[in-house]
């Protein structure tokens, strides 16, 4: 269950930031056609789905990462296919943080 909780916090953090910058994303050459974009993220940098949620609109925000090398992409695929890198980065972690017992102000 405490994994349920932290893959839905990664998710609501993941949406907020595809938000935030989705709109200069596709305004640059970070979009193509979603398999396209998976093939390349596996090819080029071992990463695989880790994630994923619905957002507003029925975009789709997904995180993949390589657990061997630690690299991670955020992206967001819109309804008409076209996916857009949003974020990446080094260092990926799993964790399985609980949430802190109700009134604790942690």
């Amino acid at each position: 269950m405490t994994d349920k909780f932290v893959k839905i916090g990664m998710l609501s953090a993941g949406l907020l930031l595809a938000a935030a910058t989705l709109v200069n994303a596709q305004g640059t050459q970070n979009c193509a056609p979603r398999d396209q974009v998976v093939d390349r993220l596996a090819s080029k940098y071992g990463e695989t789905r880790q994630s994923m949620g619905l957002g507003s609109n029925n975009a789709v925000m997904e995180v993949f990462a390589s657990v061997e090398s630690g690299s991670w992409t955020i992206t967001v695929t819109m309804a008409n296919g076209v996916t857009c890198l949003v974020a990446s980065g080094q260092a990926f972690e799993e964790l399985a943080e609980a949430l802190p017992p109700k009134g604790d102000d942690a």
